[in-house]
């Protein structure tokens, strides 16, 4: 869920900073001559540094949700309790009628969240994990419905498309960072310029990515219906339906007790603000419409 798009736009951030620092230092990439920025040259510099961050994220994706959530990795032919080899049953057999032919990594982690999420850098190499929230939480048609969703995920290619969208992004961010940093290092003493020029660009290429990721977020909510639907289609209409319900009760539950969930942070508690546009998720109530 939220955590699958959380970290890939965490590490992303955090690995353009790190490809941007090295083009600084290193004398590659210079895109400004006598007369100023050539656009030419920096529109080439900035898809190069958007779209190697975003692949290098997404080769990483797998690795950084087990680091960062603590995930365990099920091995599927020894589990070591019943719930285990029945998330293990679950995901392998959603799976195959999903028409995936490399079966996906599955984890738990030990969290109380209701959560799940998939990640991975393709369909050969995915991770499906689900918390220990989740399976203590809900019944077991529910938690189908909610590992049918996050197998419809991966069947969808939805990480390396949300890569691609992100390279793109990437690129306006490091190109309009570079102008605008540019034009501010133009205001201060030449000797302070250069320091200016690259303090500028790491502020603003953050500011940027920021306001970059509501595509990114927008698209993400738009995926979220799709997987609903796919989801419908691998265990059956009335367990993602009553998947995304017991979600929805469970979210009304958490935030009457004035917990900081998850699930609350999904904004999937039918609150309506503008915050919701850097939520990942849809509404919970438009997402059981749609389904019907």
């Amino acid at each position: 869920m939220a955590k699958r798009i959380g970290y890939f736009l965490l590490t992303n951030i955090l690995v353009i900073l790190t490809i941007t620092i090295i083009f600084t230092i290193l004398p590659i990439g210079n895109y400004i001559g006598e007369n100023g920025i050539n656009y030419g040259s920096l529109l080439v510099v900035s898809a190069v540094i958007g779209f190697t961050g975003s692949f290098i994220s997404l080769a990483i994706s797998r690795w950084t949700a087990k680091k960062m959530m603590g995930v365990e990795v099920i091995d599927p032919n020894n589990p070591k309790n019943e719930h285990e080899a029945r998330v293990v049953e679950k995901v392998h057999r959603l799976s195959r009628a999903a028409g995936l032919v490399h079966m996906p990594e599955v984890g738990i982690y030990y969290a109380k969240e209701v959560n799940a999420f998939a990640t991975g850098p393709s369909k050969k190499r995915s991770l499906v994990a689900v918390s220990a929230g989740l399976l203590n939480e809900m019944d077991d048609d529910a938690v189908e419905g909610v590992i049918a969703h996050e197998v419809a995920h991966v069947a969808n290619g939805d990480m390396v498309t949300m890569t691609l969208l992100q390279g793109v992004v990437n690129t306006f961010v490091v190109f309009l960072a570079r102008i605008v940093a540019f034009a501010a290092s133009q205001f201060v003493r030449s000797e302070i310029a250069p320091i200016v020029h690259f303090i500028a660009i790491v502020v603003f290429q953050i500011l940027f990515s920021i306001l970059g990721s509501l595509v990114v977020f927008a698209y993400s909510r738009h995926r979220e219906f799709h997987a609903d639907k796919g989801g419908a289609d691998l265990a059956g209409k009335d367990k993602m339906r009553h998947a995304l319900e017991s979600l929805r009760l469970h979210a009304a539950r958490a935030a009457s007790d004035g917990q900081d969930t998850a699930i609350a942070t999904m904004k999937i508690n039918g609150q309506k603000k503008i915050s919701t546009l850097f939520s990942t998720h849809p509404d919970l109530d438009e997402r059981i419409r749609r389904l019907v």
